[in-house]
């Protein structure tokens, strides 16, 4: 291979990363609604964010659809910061609705 094909190469594939990447992105903040959502259920019926039971069905969840070439490992350490920012999205989110509305904060 000449360093020019590699560096065409390079380029085809980083650009696919770029539209991998956006695509991630998108569904993160996918679920990121879906939790907004889980919490206000959770925060209306007076429930903790954390579940550790939940959590582990998540992680067997991904591990029974994992085709490779990652490892169940690998997927479980994504997937634990995944659920980690997810937690404290509904954290702050419950936070931010338990706060008494300041007298400037009236919508019009």
């Amino acid at each position: 291979m000449t360093p020019e094909e590699v560096s065409a190469g390079l380029d085809r594939c980083r650009e696919r990363i770029d539209v991998i990447d956006r695509q991630i992105a998108g569904l993160l903040n996918e679920r990121a609604r879906v939790v907004e959502v889980i919490g206000d259920l959770k925060q209306n019926a007076q429930m903790k964010v954390y579940e550790p039971k939940r959590e582990d069905a998540v992680y067997q969840n991904i591990a029974s659809a994992n085709a490779g070439p990652l490892r169940n490992g690998s997927l479980k350490r994504i997937y634990e910061r995944i659920i980690d920012e997810m937690r404290t999205l509904q954290r702050d989110r419950m936070a931010a609705k338990l706060q008494p509305e300041q007298p400037g904060d009236a919508k019009p």
